[in-house]
């Protein structure tokens, strides 16, 4: 925009805080992150910010929460929204490229509560776990458009932990069994989000599916196997083969499994 339309529309202090935005190459924000900034108290920020929204220079995200109007990194603005956050799920199996569904939410894990809320035309879902399972992040993008993410391994793990946000169980399957991962990693998320039937069903996938380079996490899942027996899909019927060695019930079957993978025995 040129510097006469701002001239025309915006007050001097209104201009400032503009200036002082773009001098800062800042697009995302709170009051207090550019005060803490500057190093100094802002007059009258809250009204030069209310103005700025009204004439449609700043977008409000939330409550004391702004970015510039050509601002729409989703994935930031969705962890800017809450507190030790991250992309993942089936948002994350996206950006790593192991499904080509695009989900309908942008899916942030947290610890904190956070209600589900749409925000500049995009829908949130915050999923609040246990600090315990917080971690397995990278970091991506550059500049202001970066955030955190949940790595290959983390991801993986998360959505056998909570495969409700996962994007249906076969793209699940399909992912697991492209994802490039290391064992060691499997192992500690596994150990970290301390859910056995999860860490099972992982187990059993790597074993059928042949995944040589998972060998020390199969080794690993069978330590901590318990005598009950578990669906293989959680959200399926009770039905299919009983394993035994992995004490899961296979109500998808190995060449259904397999199937859904393009794999033959």
């Amino acid at each position: 925009m040129s510097r006469n339309y701002l001239s025309i529309n915006l007050t001097k202090e209104q201009q400032d805080f503009i200036q002082l935005l773009d001098d800062y190459e800042i697009d995302i924000f709170t009051g207090s992150d550019v005060e803490n900034q500057l190093n100094k108290k802002i007059p009258n920020l809250k009204g030069i910010l209310e103005n700025l929204v009204h004439k449609e220079f700043l977008s409000r995200i939330e409550n004391g929460k702004y970015c510039k109007s050509t601002f729409r990194n989703e994935h930031v603005i969705g962890t800017f929204m809450a507190q030790n956050s991250a992309i993942a799920y089936w948002s994350a199996l996206n950006l790593h490229g192991l499904t080509e569904q695009f989900p309908n939410n942008i899916f942030v894990q947290t610890n904190k509560l956070k209600k589900n809320k749409s925000v500049l035309g995009t829908s949130y879902q915050f999923v609040k776990v246990t600090d315990y399972k917080l971690g397995g992040y990278q970091m991506q993008g550059h500049g202001n458009n970066q955030f955190r993410l949940t790595n290959i391994e983390k991801t993986i793990t998360d959505c056998f932990d909570l495969p409700q946000y996962s994007g249906g169980y076969a793209e699940l399957i399909r992912a697991f069994n492209q994802a490039e991962m290391k064992s060691e990693l499997l192992i500690e998320y596994s150990q970290q989000i301390k859910n056995i039937s999860a860490t099972k069903r992982m187990g059993f996938l790597a074993e059928l599916l042949q995944r040589k380079e998972l060998g020390s996490f199969a080794t690993h899942a069978t330590t901590i196997i318990n005598e009950k027996y578990t669906l293989f899909d959680p959200f399926g019927l009770e039905k299919g083969e009983f394993v035994k060695e992995w004490k899961l019930r296979l109500n998808i079957s190995r060449e259904d499994i397999l199937s859904i993978c393009n794999k033959q025995y």
